[in-house]
């Protein structure tokens, strides 16, 4: 009998693959583990195995194995369940979601290695300079890697040496496995056994007596050793003694100490005292509801206004589930906000939180990942971004999902191009878990299902300690540039305030969405905006690098002094970003401490521990920054919150504008007045009388609710349809405007349903390819997993045709 098992590569292919095992590996081989596998001419891939059986494929002869990489699964099958939904759900393929899912450090990469192997004896007068140069290397190492070689012969084009090597039998090229994670090693000290008595220590002292610095390493353990019990570090015995590492080694050359290792956690939160949380009156009312909504639903959703005290409520449910010894999944749509939250978290429950997202390196998050496959008490909370819910739980007990409105918590790229939310909810379903939704200003679609019952509703209108909400005031722009009433950017009346809140020694933070210095830099003399050679967009001017940059691709070009198309040095900006802001205020505020947060700023790993310790601390006086600022953070000393230009979010070409526009707005404005002082919003507009603007000011939800679930339902919108998107690229404008048309078409025939398109988006080229947009809207009654599979077929049937095949088509499922 012949055993098989199934695999999943990580490559953006649709099928699982069949390799052949012998007997032992198939007993000893379990679901959820890693293997090495060839695939292709050449290439070695960690696959995970997914399926074991004994069919042969009918298509292809099985290969074998190379070998098995894990003793114990790193991947459970409910976790392997929940990616096939999601490979399923967002129409992408399964070795998409495992190489999305998978911390990169545990993908081991297949790289060539170039093995010194000569058939005969080589000639060296055959050799030319290169191969020589390379022959030399070889001879004082067989082995070497293709970055070696580069290095050895310092050009980038070492292929066709290599090739040259190859036909004259000289060399052969192996593909290794390179395991990227390692472990993080402390080295500690302990006494060598001969010495370990205490009636040793007068003979151990009587040697070193002519060693002054050995005598005071030794007498120092022993100091330590006598204060704690555990293993005393290398590093820590070190400079405790004051002493030099060759005065160690002599100690263990003579073998009075002994090194070893061990593997530690790179990431702790210490212990601390369990703190007693005490919610008020309103709180506990919601606190109640919840667990009663959750006796009826699976999930909950939860309508607190800003500052009410949302996460009080979310650490008493932790706190049950882990009575229940079960895992808690605490998403976060941004990785700003996990600094503050792991704050709050640890101080209550101390190490038993994990933390997860981008920031961390890839050795950080393969521990967190082991942590949470072992149910270690460790990672009992696991506090993440969006790519948390791909973390192998086997106990997962709740989940909760705050700020669930964030735009954030849908992936663009690469694929699955899914949603947190509703992936987590899936997740929460597998595991019979309870998922709660907490947001100020909950998506229409979360509101909408709990309208209709689908989701528990429970709301919270009071703010903490009965704070009052900000008195939100509309500055009219035009207004205040006829009376001449300007400066710069801001008007009189927000300055008068920001005086005021500063003398008083309260903070301020100013909100502008856009980051940058100004958007367009424009020759006054023939008209000519610098554009992006690669896009269809204009560069972004920062001041302080001296650069334009393009905020899609990435190029770079110093500030022209003059303009390139007349040579005029009339040039001047247009537009103002965070960093304009940054610099008008530290020249209207001398004195002043001024920082910003925005994604120039925010780049290294603790940036934003950082900057919110500061600000926290008091050490800054206003704060600038983009929409990072909206997003749950919590000070007590900000009073005076102001948005520089209401205008911006109302007029995106996207249905969901007024929706995000108002949403981002309350977010904003409930960052001020959170505790004693009561707080006060300045918000800057040309149109004071927009409905949006003036339902924030009422901060009027329900009318919202209610005039944009008008809107969606005349025009076919969610949640009443389903939207897929299909991205189409290429470099050819001709060939791409043929294909999408031919697509199109295609579409239109076989669904009966709105197809529109195709559209050139607002920004219709970028990285050198042209956009051209798809739109398939679903009705709510018709069956999703025909219509998916009817435009499978219809892209298939795209593929095919030979002119059509260099497109590159995206599939975007409830696209946002």
């Amino acid at each position: 009998m012949k055993f098989f098992i199934n695999v999943i590569v990580p490559l953006a292919l649709a099928d699982s693959f069949t390799y052949e095992v012998n007997e032992n590996e198939f007993h000893y081989l379990k679901i959820g583990m890693r293997v090495a596998v060839p695939f292709g001419k050449s290439k070695v891939y960690t696959a995970l195995v997914i399926q074991k059986h004994n069919n042969p494929p009918l298509t292809y002869e099985a290969k074998e194995i190379q070998e098995i990489i894990d003793s114990q699964p790193i991947v459970n099958e409910k976790q392997i369940a929940h990616w096939q939904w999601l490979a399923e759900y967002y129409m992408c393929s399964l070795g998409e979601v495992y190489r999305n899912a998978v911390p990169s450090a545990l993908l081991l990469e297949s790289e060539t290695i170039v093995v010194y192997k000569p058939k005969n004896e080589v000639l060296i007068s055959d050799l030319s300079d290169d191969e020589f140069l390379l022959y030399e290397a070889f001879q004082s190492q067989a082995v070497l890697k293709i970055e070696e070689i580069i290095s050895i012969l310092n050009k980038k084009n070492i292929f066709p040496i290599i090739q040259s090597l190859l036909q004259k039998e000289i060399i052969v090229l192996n593909e290794e496995m390179i395991e990227t994670y390692k472990p993080k090693l402390i080295k500690y000290v302990r006494l060598h056994s001969d010495f370990d008595a205490p009636e040793k220590l007068k003979d151990l002292l009587e040697m070193l007596s002519r060693s002054e610095k050995q005598r005071t390493l030794v007498m120092k353990f022993f100091q330590m050793k006598t204060l704690d019990k555990k293993p005393i570090p290398v590093k820590t015995l070190l400079e405790e003694a004051d002493v030099s590492n060759t005065v160690l080694k002599g100690l263990v050359t003579k073998d009075i100490f002994v090194e070893y290792t061990l593997a530690e956690d790179r990431v702790v939160f210490n212990e601390v005292e369990n703190q007693e949380i005490t919610l008020s009156d309103f709180q506990q009312i919601a606190f109640d509801q919840i667990n009663e909504s959750f006796e009826k639903f699976d999930v909950t959703l939860l309508k607190g206004i800003t500052g009410s005290g949302k996460t009080e409520i979310y650490i008493r449910l932790i706190e049950q589930f882990l009575k229940q010894e079960k895992q808690v999944l605490y998403l976060l749509p941004e990785i700003a906000l996990t600094t503050q939250l792991v704050q709050r978290l640890t101080k209550h429950f101390g190490n038993q939180v994990a933390v997860f997202h981008s920031k961390y390196s890839s050795n950080e998050r393969v521990e967190v990942w082991h942590r949470v496959n072992q149910n270690s008490e460790k990672a009992k909370i696991v506090i993440g971004a969006r790519s948390s819910v791909f973390l192998p739980f086997s106990n997962l007990g709740f989940i909760v999902v705050d700020e669930e409105h964030e735009p954030s918590f849908k992936q663009q790229d690469p694929a699955p191009r899914f949603h947190a939310r509703d992936a987590a909810i899936v997740l929460a379903k597998m595991h019979d878990a309870k998922v709660l939704l907490g947001s100020a200003t909950p998506s229409l679609e979360s509101y909408y299902n709990a309208y209709q019952n689908k989701f528990g509703l429970v709301t919270l209108e009071k703010r903490f300690g009965n704070v009052k909400l900000p008195e939100i005031v509309l500055v009219d722009l035009k207004e205040k540039q006829k009376r001449k009433e300007m400066k710069g950017h801001f008007s009189i009346d927000l300055l008068d305030e920001i005086n005021e809140t500063l003398s008083r020694g309260e903070q301020v933070i100013l909100f502008q969405n856009r980051r940058g210095y100004s958007p367009v830099l424009e020759c006054l003399t023939c008209g000519h905006v610098p554009q992006c050679p690669s896009c269809d967009v204009s560069l972004t001017y920062h001041k302080y690098q001296e650069h334009l940059r393009c905020h899609y691709c990435g190029y770079t070009m110093a500030k022209p002094l003059k303009c390139h198309v007349c040579h005029s040095v009339d040039i001047t900006t247009k537009g103002f970003g965070t960093e304009q802001i940054e610099i008008e205020l530290k020249e209207l505020f001398l004195n002043r401490n001024i920082a910003r947060m925005d994604q120039d700023t925010m780049r290294g790993k603790y940036a934003f521990e950082k900057l919110i310790d500061s600000f926290k601390n008091l050490e800054i006086d206003i704060l600038v920054g983009t929409q990072m600022l909206a997003k749950g953070l919590d000070f007590d000393n900000v009073t005076l919150v102001g948005i520089l230009n209401a205008d911006n979010a109302l007029h995106f070409p996207d249905f969901r504008a007024h929706e995000r526009a108002f949403q981002m707005f309350l977010q904003v404005a409930g960052r001020a007045g959170r505790k004693d002082k009561e707080g006060k919003v300045m918000m800057q507009t040309y149109n004071p009388y927009h409905n949006i603007i003036q339902q924030v000011t009422t901060n009027d939800y329900a009318t919202m609710f209610k005039e944009q679930m008008y809107e969606r339902l005349n025009f076919k919108y969610p949640p009443f349809y389903r939207l897929i998107r299909l991205q189409l690229k290429h470099v050819d404008y001709q060939k791409l405007k043929e294909g999408s048309f031919w697509l199109y078409n295609y579409l239109s025939n076989q669904l009966e349903m709105p197809v529109l398109g195709p559209e050139e988006p607002s920004i219709n080229r970028i990285r050198n390819q042209y956009i051209r947009i798809i739109l398939i809207k679903i009705p709510i009654n018709v069956p999703l997993n025909k219509t998916k599979n009817d435009i499978r077929k219809s892209i298939k049937s795209f593929e095919a045709i030979g002119a059509y095949r260099s497109i590159k088509t995206i599939i975007s499922v409830d696209f946002y």
